[in-house]
């Protein structure tokens, strides 16, 4: 049986250094399987290429070196559109279709050709602490934090295999985050949905993650989360990370 999703040797050159620069990969020999559902943290400093990562994984971008496959088949033999139901990315700033809250929910299931769930909307709405919200209201007048809510629920909608989650909380209340998060961990427990998480926040990893990808220096190494925040490899991880919100204790 294949592995639901699997790096090989990928490599993202980086555009501001010339062909000769010592360090002209962003990152390089990226290698990773995911065999079964899971939930994995993926942590690094500022400018590792997590953020790049991700939106390759998601066909957003394209890869310089290397080969993606989800279920055993290369993203190279599968239509863009076609991998993105399956590997859905959720962007840190999210954007609002034209149009309603409503016409926001149904477009994406209506551009992949899927029935929109309305009885699922619903009760993702509830459980993000938007039930609140008049569907038909102007999307783009919404707040930020209703914005990115409601981005993901958009995603959620197409049931993916793998979900790709860039800062998601990062601009979102102590509240609507652990509303994220309880939805998110439900959700993986129920669909099986695997998650990868990008984030700064080191107790949010600890948290939410079973398995935790760093990057640094151009590389990737991959941890037991149980492992990952035990010490003495949480100091290595507050040193690379660089982050004060996640403190470790």
């Amino acid at each position: 049986m294949s592995a639901i999703f699997q790096i090989h040797n990928l490599a993202k050159l980086n555009w501001s250094t010339d062909a000769n620069a010592l360090n002209k990969y962003l990152f390089s020999q990226i290698s990773a399987e995911i065999a079964e559902p899971t939930r994995i943290a993926l942590i690094g400093a500022s400018g590792q290429g997590k953020s790049t990562l991700l939106r390759i994984m998601a066909l957003l971008d394209t890869p310089d070196e290397g080969d993606l496959l989800v279920n055993g088949k290369s993203f190279q033999h599968i239509p863009a559109r076609q991998w993105r139901m399956t590997v859905t990315y959720v962007a840190q700033q999210a954007v609002m279709l034209p149009g309603s809250i409503e016409d926001n929910l149904r477009m994406v299931s209506k551009l992949h050709g899927q029935p929109y769930d309305v009885s699922l909307a619903t009760e993702l709405l509830e459980q993000l602490g938007l039930d609140y919200l008049d569907l038909g209201k102007v999307a783009e007048d919404c707040s930020g934090g209703e914005k990115q809510r409601i981005s993901l629920i958009r995603s959620l909608l197409l049931r993916p295999e793998i979900l790709l989650l860039d800062e998601i909380t990062a601009s979102l209340d102590i509240n609507s985050t652990q509303k994220v998060e309880a939805l998110l961990l439900n959700w993986h427990k129920q669909q099986g949905t695997t998650f990868i998480w990008v984030t700064h926040d080191l107790e949010q990893a600890r948290r939410i993650s079973n398995r935790t990808w760093m990057m640094d220096k151009g590389g990737l190494q991959e941890y037991s989360s149980d492992a990952f925040f035990n010490e003495p490899v949480a100091n290595l991880a507050k040193r690379f990370v660089g982050s004060t919100e996640g403190s470790l204790h």
